[in-house]
């Protein structure tokens, strides 16, 4: 038994291919499963196991993303006598319908636990492994057994039928270690690229090939490395310069230590019959669809069928599809806009630069067949009309045919395919491909109605998180930042935010943001260099050159000089940064006007990024957004402006500076609570009366706004003139008491401590106060005893016959006298409020301290005793006679 373990072991399949992919768990995903096994198999030339494969995923998938509701992991691995595909989810305590002897056999139409079923009765082996956090199922097919040797093969044909070659047939053979750089290069290579081994062993074959496909939407030649398998074709960089066109079959391995590497196999494009491998026999699909009638074609067949959401894969399928059908060196789709008036590139394959993307053109281009997209046209060599096709200018591309996509006589879009080589296409090849865009067109169109409807939904969840971010601040600085960072990188690469202060003024730059930081500096810098935009209070979006053409022309000048000095005087830090501001603001850009309450207020600028194009959904949430900025943007600057008024008006209604009374100290502390948009009620002051007597104040005006500010203003004033006038405390506050009620309904209550300080010439000072319906002063003595200085008498502003009275306290060095508003005893958190006690209890722990101290110490208290910020405007008020020995 233990040799026969032992031989088993032995006789592991070696893997040769593996692949995997990951699913959501959502019903389309279940379909995209069956599409990747299905690919992944025709691929490796599986066609045999294919169907089985296909209808063993499609349970396995449907248990895990739809019964269990995880997400799928599918690895497809090929071995040397079968494929294995793993299905893992991350469910593992749910239970497997498993059968045993003592359980009678399920129904097969049951859904539960069909999936094993069909493993026991199509796989050559399955099971099922659990670990702490997933699940795998697994099961293996094997090969059916073929004739010796043979793969595929072809009729005999006579030699004129047969493919062209060179005499003398070269196949170059490289070998692409797993970081991408050359180990290995054959006599061949050298033969047909004209680099010696030695010269290219090391280097990443990036360096080499000239890739076709449009970046960021197809495959470039890093990710075909990593594939298990690549084919197809694309351009090799001789030692002359020149490109090369080659035929290339990849194939991934790995060696006996597990190390990966891609083994290339490269021709003359010409000779691409000498790699390329025979059509595969159709699948299930495409059997099921000839059955069905004629109208099946290969076309259709291999597109697939994407997921009904995915409208840029499909659009890229079937670019890549159509060049294929029409062997043709470029491909590009376009739809329709709404109106129908324009056409949008939204798919392209063989185009050197991602610029087209988002392009537009328009559908009627000029007079004739061959103006209109509505037709298919043939131009046989654009060369001799440079114009007819503005797509392919500057592409190198000569012929192109071009077909119409329409759903029920509607155009919504146009497909066309361009060759290098002039007179390339007929008639013949214009009406496969308008059979092709026949067959595609209704499932584009789903896929764009799909598309718009998402993009309207979410461009409905941005315009409300937007308002919401918009709402939530009045701070100017703050709304230019979001503006900014809502457009980039969501609506454009880079933004500007011009604002005007008022008609007459010129718009000024206020904010720059550019999704890469380390250029927000440069566009600054060349924005503030370039006349502004010109204001417009029309709506909508509108193209702005300026800025694209001063970066180039900054570029090119700083190229030229740094040419003209040479290599080694060339600063560091000027041509790249030339360019690199270049390349950041090369797309398209636009200005919309920032229009609130019929006046422009500013400008906001987008722009992309190196040829980048915007979509024109895009610019239409941009001027949604617009409108919802600009009058942020204006309610700020009103915030703004009456805050400023406030501040100031607040700042009328304290003294400028308090005088320095000999002998005794003096602290003041003011907070003023809330945004700072309305003017507090409390207030204070210290003034001198005469020599030697100094009047001192702290009150309280019941509200907050202009009709306290206006009380405030009465009382700081009345007390000045009235005590340097002589009267007394008490007479002053009864004529104050006075004017206030004649203000009538302006008029409001108002607390008020009002006292007389004279310092003395034995070191202690004598007060005389009264206390008219304010939180009464509180006198710390040097045992550290506190007690009341005065008594409660009635505010004032409530009767008009009022009996004051003032006391006298005499501080005695080392002793304070502590005046606070009310919005110190009256600090709350929930239930619980400071109070006369714990002010009292905070008073106690001041003994030796200085006025400032005292003063300090009791507003952090106040502000340690709750959580939330103070919600009430403070004021406090120490006095304080100094020991001899503080001096």
């Amino acid at each position: 038994m233990g040799e026969q373990i032992a031989e088993t072991r032995m006789r592991r399949p070696v893997i040769t291919a593996r692949a995997a992919a990951t699913f959501e768990p959502v019903g389309r995903s279940v379909a995209s499963a069956r599409t990747f096994v299905r690919d992944t198999l025709q691929g490796w030339g599986l066609t045999d196991i294919v169907d089985d494969a296909v209808v063993l995923t499609s349970e396995l998938v449907t248990n895990a993303v739809v019964h269990s509701g995880t997400a799928a992991d599918v690895v497809c691995v090929r071995a040397e006598t079968g494929a294995r595909i793993e299905v893992t989810d991350r469910y593992p305590e749910r239970e497997l319908p498993l059968q045993t002897t003592s359980r009678p056999i399920s129904n097969p139409d049951r859904e539960g636990g069909r999936g094993l079923l069909l493993c026991a009765a199509l796989a050559s082996r399955w099971g099922v492994e659990y670990t702490a956090t997933h699940k795998q199922v697994w099961f293996h097919l094997e090969f059916p057994d073929r004739l010796a040797g043979t793969r595929s093969a072809g009729p005999a044909l006579p030699a004129e039928a047969l493919p062209v070659t060179d005499a003398r047939v070269r196949v170059a053979v490289t070998q692409i270690d797993r970081t991408g750089l050359i180990s290995a290069w054959n006599d061949d290579a050298q033969e047909l690229f004209g680099y010696a081994a030695d010269q290219i062993v090391g280097k990443p074959l990036t360096d080499l090939a000239a890739w076709p496909h449009t970046p960021g939407t197809g495959t470039g030649v890093a990710e075909a490395l990593q594939l298990s398998r690549w084919e197809g074709s694309y351009g090799i960089r001789g030692a002359d310069g020149r490109v090369i066109p080659v035929y290339a079959s990849h194939l991934r391995v790995r060696d006996a230590d597990g190390d990966p590497s891609t083994v290339c196999l490269l021709v003359r494009e010409r000779e691409r019959a000498v790699l390329q491998s025979p059509q595969r026999a159709p699948g299930a699909d495409a059997v099921d669809s000839a059955e069905r009638g004629p109208a099946a074609d290969a076309f259709e067949v291999s597109i697939g069928s994407p997921a009904p959401d995915d409208l840029d894969g499909l659009l890229q399928r079937t670019v890549e599809r159509a060049r294929d059908m029409l062997d043709g060196d470029a491909a590009y789709l376009l739809l329709a806009t709404d109106d129908e008036t324009e056409l949008e590139v939204r798919a392209s394959t063989g185009l050197t630069s991602a610029r087209q993307r988002f392009a537009r053109v328009p559908v009627e281009a000029g007079t004739g067949r061959y103006g209109s997209a509505r037709m298919p046209a043939v131009h046989e060599d654009l060369s001799i009309v440079p114009g007819a096709v503005p797509l392919l200018a500057n592409t190198g591309l000569r012929s192109v045919v071009t077909v119409p996509l329409k759903v029920e006589g509607r155009l919504t879009g146009s497909l066309g395919v361009a060759s290098e080589s002039a007179g390339r296409y007929s008639n013949e090849e214009a009406l496969r491909l308008q059979f092709a865009a026949d067959r595609i067109a209704l499932a584009v169109e789903r896929a764009r109605l799909t598309e718009l409807e998402r993009l309207r939904r979410n461009s409905l969840s941005f315009l409300v998180e937007a308002s919401d971010l918009l709402a939530g601040t009045l701070d100017r600085d703050q709304t230019l930042a979001l503006m900014a960072q809502m457009t980039v990188p969501t609506l454009a690469n880079w933004c500007a935010v011009y604002t005007v202060a008022d008609p007459a003024s010129d718009p000024e730059l206020s904010y720059v943001l550019h999704e890469d930081e380390e250029r927000i500096d440069g566009l600054k810098a060349l924005l503030t260099k370039i006349e502004p935009p010109e204001q417009v209070r029309t709506g909508g979006a509108r193209l702005w050159t300026a800025p694209s053409q001063a970066a180039h022309a900054a570029a090119l000048r700083t190229s030229l000089r740094g040419l003209s000095l040479g290599d080694a005087a060339r600063p560091s830090s000027g041509p790249s940064a030339s360019l690199a501001t270049a390349s950041a603001v090369g797309g398209e850009t636009v200005v919309l006007p920032l229009v609130a309450r019929n006046r422009v207020i500013g400008m906001l600028t987008l722009g992309k990024s190196t040829d980048g194009h915007f979509r024109q959904e895009n610019l239409e949430l941009a001027e949604d957004l617009s409108r919802r900025a600009a009058l942020a943007l204006d309610n700020a600057r009103l915030y703004s402006e009456r805050t400023a008024i406030s501040q100031s008006l607040q700042r009328s209604l304290l003294p400028p500076e308090l005088p320095d009374v000999t002998g005794v100290e003096v602290e003041v502390i003011y907070r003023a609570a809330g945004e700072g948009n309305e003017v507090g009620g409390d207030f204070y002051d210290l003034f001198p009366i005469r020599d030697g007597a100094y009047g001192f104040a702290i009150g309280d005006v019941c509200g907050t706004g202009p009709e306290a500010a206006a009380v405030t203003g009465l009382a700081r004033h009345a007390l000045r003139l009235l005590a340097r006038e002589g009267f007394g405390g008490p007479a002053v506050l009864e004529r104050l008491n006075t004017a206030i009620l004649d203000e009538g309904a302006r008029s409001r209550f108002l607390t008020l401590l009002y006292g007389e300080l004279w310092p003395q010439e034995d070191g202690s000072a004598e007060l005389k106060v009264v206390c008219a319906g304010h939180p009464l002063p509180l006198r710390l003595r040097q045992d550290g005893s506190v007690e009341p200085a005065a008594e409660p008498q009635p505010l004032l502003g409530v009767m008009e016959d009022l009996e004051l009275y003032e006391q006298t306290v005499t501080l005695d060095p080392g002793d304070v006298l502590l005046c606070v508003t009310d919005g110190v005893t009256e600090r709350r958190e929930g239930t619980r409020m400071l109070g006369d006690d714990g002010l009292v209890d905070v008073l106690t722990t001041c003994t030796g301290l200085t006025a400032g101290a005292v003063a300090s110490r009791v507003l952090r208290a106040v502000e340690r005793f709750a959580a939330q910020p103070p919600s009430d405007d403070m004021a406090i008020l120490a006095m304080r006679v100094p020991e001899p020995h503080d001096a």
